[in-house]
């Protein structure tokens, strides 16, 4: 079994991937918080490592769940995926699935101040695994699939702005927690979106945004919400400290080149290749400028 589990995070979820998204993401948030409210003192403990872990142990329960969900179409579609191939058996999954599970739940009722949050983050979950009692009407729509599913990252994200500011004695419902949530969700929307489009000669069996609507539309739909994400961390870089908004501005113009690049001639490039650069020069300054900032207030 362990050999079998071995070759499905290789080549599903790897753990160091795994354990480096879940870390930053979870620090990005705690962070950005302390900063730009001013927490004057602060303390990483037990709580924090094991917010890291809920993260990760959240992030792996979800792609176990897709796995066993799309298990009939991945046969047909990807059958070369550990779990359609037969490398790994279902018992596998299930197993995992139960024991990282069985040390995320008690984790979380003995020492975590979120635990209402940590219940909706899990119920989100679970509905999303049984595509919200609506198989038949959410799993034939792309469209449905996006607006009942992705929101989970928003809840990841509240999860974590819940407990920092539980933590600290913070208020929950501000402008700045809402930019939060949604500046770290804009661009998970926009790579979900990216890597289901396709130059018409690439398009499969698969169905995907750029079949139903073409791919310039989605490249249009795909431009309107990086504008909301260029609004969103603006706001927040500019709070944080505000030279970085050069790194904001100019990471915002390179997408905008390559998707009008895109929509001109799809076949140079895959458009979720430069998005996830996006994400790359977008995430980095923001950060490196925690990480300076926290370290001169520790050297003060």
């Amino acid at each position: 079994m362990f050999k079998r589990l071995n070759i499905y995070l290789k080549e599903m979820l790897p753990p160091i991937k795994l354990s480096a998204v879940s870390v930053v993401l979870f620090f990005e948030i705690y962070f950005l918080i302390i900063l730009i409210t001013d927490v004057g003192m602060f303390h990483i403990g037990i709580q924090e490592i094991i917010g890291c872990y809920t993260v990760a142990a959240f992030l792996l329960s979800l792609r176990i769940a897709d796995d066993f969900k799309d298990y009939k179409t991945d046969r047909i579609l990807f059958p070369d995926r550990p779990l359609p191939s037969g490398r790994v058996k279902k018992t596998d999954l299930a197993i995992l699935l139960i024991a990282i599970n069985t040390v995320a739940i008690p984790l979380n009722i003995l020492f975590m101040n979120n635990l209402l949050f940590y219940a909706g983050l899990m119920i989100y979950g679970t509905l999303m695994s049984v595509w919200f009692f609506a198989r038949s009407k959410i799993q034939k729509s792309l469209p449905m699939a996006l607006l009942t599913h992705n929101p989970v990252d928003v809840i990841i994200n509240i999860y974590i702005i819940s407990f920092t500011c539980l933590k600290y004695g913070l208020p929950l419902l501000t402008l700045n927690n809402v930019l939060i949530a949604l500046t770290l969700y804009w661009p998970a929307l926009i790579w979900e979106i990216a890597r289901k489009t396709r130059a018409p000669k690439d398009e499969t069996a698969y169905t995907t945004y750029s079949k139903l609507y073409g791919y310039k539309k989605i490249t249009a739909i795909i431009l309107i919400i990086l504008t909301l994400d260029l609004i969103t961390s603006a706001k927040l870089m500019y709070e944080l400290w505000s030279w970085g908004l050069i790194a904001v501005v100019a990471a915002y113009l390179w997408f905008v080149a390559q998707c009008v690049k895109y929509m001109k001639n799809p076949e140079r490039f895959k458009l979720v290749s430069r998005v996830e650069i996006y994400e790359l020069i977008t995430e980095t300054p923001v950060v490196l400028i925690e990480m300076a900032l926290i370290a001169t207030r520790w050297m003060l």
